[in-house]
């Protein structure tokens, strides 16, 4: 895709390398269910074989370049909803066309499609939340596979790592214009979409280039939304989260593992560069990795993402294996429940001397990763952060979940542990997931976790529902102060 969003009425660009004579593309909306709203006229088909991995074998291809497969364009129509968009690509003639049944629910996840943003022509005047899509995570974790052929090449499988030259920054480099069909947008969004909807919330999207372009973006809305898996941030990026969030602005991340490595979007933002600690070629972990956001330079940018976030993957942890898979279902301990975050889930923190309640208790809600607080427990037995990972001085501690059984390993990653690797010289505290809140001008609330949506949209806990409800409502209005 030639760039992931596009405003209704503009035209978007398809890039397809097929060995059909022709082709179709059909579009739907994600919302309440997936709709289909339109089928293209016929394209012609031609292939192009995707560029040699430098390290040679077939079939691994280089991430690092784009694919420059042949583009074709369609012209959005101006009364589109905002939203997210799939594109789905029928290969073959009229009959083969119209013996593929349409997608419902089900069909997002696969080959042959692709996901777009329709962002609207007047910003903010459909809705006062903006759901950030995070598109660079997508295409870290995009092995650019496809039905039968495993290509494996992406930051983490057979990376591609450049010296500083022509402008560019040293780091592993990444090709946004690589296909790989949608993986983590059926997982993570698409039930919070559609839970976003049936509930009657007004909302409007965006890429991650887009929020990195324009330091205006946020002017219109009053709530910022992160979801799910958010973990590659650029600094401009950061600058106008930040900013929005000083002049009154909140965030709701629902996600985890946030923020956690540093982009550089190069090639007119059609790619990036990250200096992570991924292999270079025999070297695992690559180190220092100049791209990780919390060390003090050399090793690192000197900025932590808790400062932002007011949580770390770096006092988190992460479960190996499938999706939910076979990870703890203890959920939170809960604290403060008289905070306005908890009203109306009858939890109880155990202030009344029985035994706090546990929020998601019984289902997946704790990872597949999730991100914490350094903290110490005070003389009533109430966790709280302390600050000496760089959580700002207000974050209070909503909820909490101790990570066990762990693994600090980074070489051996260990099955039915929370992965849990030791970063820094001196532990700043237990490794936890931690749910709380902070303010710093706006109000940010962190979920800790990456799962949060999936439990939210598919409404397997009353207690989330309940609490992603009062986030957005009290959020989706900027207020002076928000304890």
């Amino acid at each position: 895709m030639n760039r992931e969003s596009v405003t209704a009425g503009e035209v978007l660009t398809l890039h397809v390398s097929t060995d059909s004579d022709e082709f179709r593309v059909r579009f739907y909306r994600l919302g309440g269910e997936l709709s289909f709203l339109a089928e293209s006229e016929p394209f012609p088909g031609e292939f192009k074989a995707p560029p040699p991995h430098p390290d040679g074998g077939a079939p691994l291809a280089s991430p690092a370049v784009g694919w420059d497969f042949p583009a074709y364009s369609f012209r959005t129509p101006e009364d589109w909803t905002p939203g997210i968009y799939l594109a789905h690509l029928i290969e073959g003639d009229e009959s083969s066309a119209r013996a593929a049944p349409l997608l419902d629910d089900t069909g997002i996840e696969g080959f042959a499609r692709e996901f777009f943003v329709v962002r609207p022509r007047d910003p903010g005047r459909h809705g006062r939340i903006l759901y950030k899509k995070s598109t660079y995570t997508r295409h870290a974790y995009n092995q650019s596979n496809n039905e039968g052929v495993s290509r494996t090449c992406n930051l983490y499988e057979n990376p591609v790592y450049q010296e500083a030259s022509d402008g560019e920054p040293r780091g592993h480099r990444l090709s946004l214009h690589r296909p790989g069909g949608v993986i983590d947008l059926a997982y993570w969004d698409a039930p919070f979409i559609a839970w976003l909807e049936r509930c009657g919330y007004a909302v409007e999207y965006c890429t991650d280039l887009d929020l990195h372009e324009d330091p205006d973006l946020l002017a219109p809305y009053d709530l910022l939304l992160s979801v799910g898996h958010d973990e590659y941030w650029s600094e401009a990026m950061r600058d106008h989260v930040f900013a929005h969030v000083r002049s009154g602005g909140n965030v709701a991340f629902f996600s985890a593992n946030t923020c956690w490595w540093r982009v550089h979007p190069v090639d007119g933002g059609s790619a990036f560069v990250s200096d992570t600690d991924h292999r270079v070629g025999q070297e695992y972990p690559h180190l220092p990795a100049t791209d990780l956001w919390w060390p003090r330079p050399p090793e690192g940018v000197g900025s932590p993402e808790n400062s932002l976030t007011g949580v770390s993957f770096r006092n988190g942890g992460m479960w190996p294996g499938d999706w939910p898979g076979d990870r703890p279902r203890a959920g939170y301990t809960v604290q403060h429940t008289d905070h306005w975050v908890f009203e109306g889930t009858g939890l109880r923190d155990g202030s009344d001397g029985g035994e706090p309640d546990a929020l998601g208790a019984g289902t997946a809600l704790i990872g597949y990763e999730c991100d914490g607080a350094a903290f110490a427990y005070d003389g009533q037995g109430v966790a709280r952060a302390t600050g000496a990972d760089g959580t700002p001085d207000s974050f209070l501690i909503l909820g909490i979940y101790v990570l066990d059984p762990v693994n600090e390993s980074f070489h051996d990653l260990k099955w039915g542990h929370w992965n849990c690797p030791e970063r820094e010289p001196s532990r700043t505290g237990p490794r936890a997931a931690t749910m709380g809140i902070h303010t710093a001008g706006g109000t940010v609330f962190a979920a800790g976790t990456t799962d949060w949506s999936v439990v939210c949209g598919l409404e397997l806990d009353a207690g989330v529902v309940r609490v992603t409800r009062n986030v957005l409502d009290r959020l989706s209005h900027r207020a002076t102060a928000v304890r």
